[in-house]
């Protein structure tokens, strides 16, 4: 790397500045400065010759790409995005000028840090697709349909599949959430009674008998017992729970992790036939946008599969990717791997043979979401009676434990 500014020599005063440039035979650079201002370091670098695009502090948003990114952008807002810029290009206006309308009006000032280094990239001379790409925290799809675009001259169609396909994604995210909400506040309602009645409830229970100097059922000594014991333990508990909570974040944030809980999420006897089809229809439909925006088939599935949440079927659709560079067929290379089921095995391999496989993955794709929706929302119905039906057991067994004694002091009376 060259060094721009060789004879300033850092000191408190100065800050560091990521700079772009281009020297007198025209090779880009990019590299970080130090200096007093923006100003300061633009016009020292135009004194020794340098053609200067663009110059920044280095911040952890300015697009400088040795620190790593945080956070994301949300999935609506994205597409929100992606549709009023597909509108502006086909108005007729630049692509740098559109960026700039956008850049104005976006209020999330985190995404708009990220659409000016993208615009600030563009007008340096990268593609779109690179520029997006660059940024770290955006879909890897949406950067491989832009390159599809920039290489076939038609942006507007590629990006018009590439929003209705994070439309269709968006609504079948949300559907699933909706089905997903009672089951988690009734988990949630047993489990905040369950702690309330076991912390709280048996303690007071506890020093009633102790006072009584009453004989208890075993049953009940047993149930004070654990009361009295969580009582004096919980703020343990909750470091251990928490401290078990983040060492297992960052477990399943590893390649073991992450394929010993696919693993343990595929087994499972019903959630895991559900989770493996919605896998399916996430790879076919984002396959099928891939293809039909003009992408060649090795690169759309090594995208595809990248941003698959299984492990597993991200392995396979890899080692499939290989056979296929080699020469064998899709539906083939997919069938190797027994992870996919087999009707949509034959449904590609009947795209594949009659030269509509884009087609055919979006009927896959259709057919499997149904399918999630369908044994989902079964699965829900046979949820909730079993929750409703533990929590029975579980406080009615408290209550029967905690009243026993006072029954039999009742009957002793009498």
């Amino acid at each position: 790397m060259l060094n721009l500014g060789g004879e300033q020599q850092p000191d408190d005063s100065m800050a560091e500045f990521l700079i772009k440039a281009a020297d007198e035979r025209g090779r880009l650079l990019q590299q970080v400065e130090n200096g007093y201002s923006e100003a300061e370091v633009r016009d020292r670098l135009v004194q020794q010759g340098f053609l200067v695009y663009w110059v920044k502090p280095r911040t952890l948003l300015s697009g400088d790409l040795t620190v790593r990114r945080r956070g994301k952008v949300k999935q609506s807002q994205f597409v929100i995005f992606n549709q009023q810029f597909l509108t502006l290009i086909k108005a007729g206006l630049p692509i740098l000028s559109s960026l700039d309308l956008l850049i104005k009006r976006q209020r999330n000032k985190y995404f708009q840090s990220l659409l000016q280094n993208v615009r600030d990239r563009v007008k340096g001379g990268e593609l779109l697709s690179d520029a997006f790409a660059a940024q770290g925290a955006f879909p890897r799809i949406h950067s491989t349909t832009l390159l599809a675009g920039e290489k076939s001259g038609n942006m507007e169609e590629v990006l018009s599949r590439y929003i209705a396909f994070q439309r269709l994604a968006l609504t079948f995210k949300k559907k699933l959430a909706v089905s997903l909400v009672y089951p988690t506040l009734l988990v949630t309602v047993v489990f905040c009674m369950m702690i309330f009645l076991v912390t709280y409830v048996v303690p007071q229970f506890a020093k009633l008998y102790e006072d009584m100097h009453a004989q208890l059922p075993e049953i009940t000594q047993i149930m004070l017992n654990l009361g009295i014991h969580a009582q004096a333990y919980a703020p343990f508990a909750v470091v251990a729970v928490v401290a078990a909570g983040v060492g297992f974040w960052y477990w399943q944030k590893t390649d073991n992790g992450a394929a010993t809980i696919d693993g343990a999420i595929l087994r499972l006897p019903l959630l895991g036939e559900i989770w493996l089809k919605y896998q399916v229809a996430s790879f076919s439909r984002m396959l099928s946008t891939l293809l039909a925006g003009g992408m060649p088939l090795v690169p759309s599935l090594e995208t595809a599969g990248a941003s698959m949440s299984s492990r597993r079927i991200l392995n396979g659709i890899n080692v499939a990717a290989v056979r296929v560079r080699e020469g064998q067929g899709l539906a083939k290379s997919l069938e190797e791997q027994k992870m996919f089921p087999d009707l949509s095995v034959e449904m590609i391999e009947v795209g594949e043979s009659t030269g509509a496989l884009p087609a055919m993955l979006n009927s896959v794709a259709e057919f499997y979401e149904e399918d999630v929706q369908t044994a989902l929302g079964a699965a829900m119905a046979l949820v909730e009676p079993v929750i409703l039906i533990v929590m029975a057991v579980f406080v009615g067994g408290i209550l029967i434990s905690l009243y026993l004694p006072i029954f039999t002091l009742g009957s002793s009376i009498h």
